[in-house]
């Protein structure tokens, strides 16, 4: 079966301020989509989100899909530790999310700073950290996830 992995990126949820209840979205979604994925990894904000993430890819997961640190605030830098790691980045996978999400009455959704991309065998996207923003992700993610999958390991088109 491909695995997949979960990064919750949260300062708060990490020393347990809080629950993470966006990871748990994206690990039902992803499982529905037919992968293998455990119970989300939780991280703060910062340096151990591209540690996270260079882990996941060493490991040789299909897919990795972050939730939180995408936006605004000046802690949140998921999309630059990201960036550090990818080798292409597909922003259009990124543009739909956010275009999902206000279609469906979330204008602020066009304030996500998420990217997305690949590294080595690996797509890597970074989704909002709220639990509607996974859900939106997951709609725009669920259709394309395995054909994505097929061709980073060579598959034609």
């Amino acid at each position: 079966m491909t695995t997949a992995v979960v990064i919750t990126v949260s300062t708060r949820a990490s020393v347990g301020v809080y629950e993470d209840r966006s990871g748990p979205v994206l690990v039902a979604g992803l499982r529905e989509c037919g992968f293998e994925v455990g119970d989300p990894v939780v991280v703060p904000d910062g340096d151990e989100v591209g540690d996270a993430l260079r882990a996941a890819v060493s490991a040789g997961h299909a897919v990795v899909l972050t939730t939180g640190g995408t936006g605004l605030n000046p802690n949140d830098h998921t999309p630059e530790q990201t960036r550090a790691v990818l080798e292409r980045e597909v922003p259009q996978l990124s543009a739909a999310v956010a275009a999902y999400g206000v279609a469906h009455g979330v204008p602020t959704a066009t304030l996500s700073r998420g990217v997305a991309g690949t590294a080595g065998g690996t797509l890597i996207v970074n989704l909002p950290g709220s639990s509607g923003g996974t859900r939106d992700g997951m709609a725009v993610l669920a259709p394309v996830l395995q054909h994505a999958v097929s061709q980073l390991r060579g598959g034609d088109h």
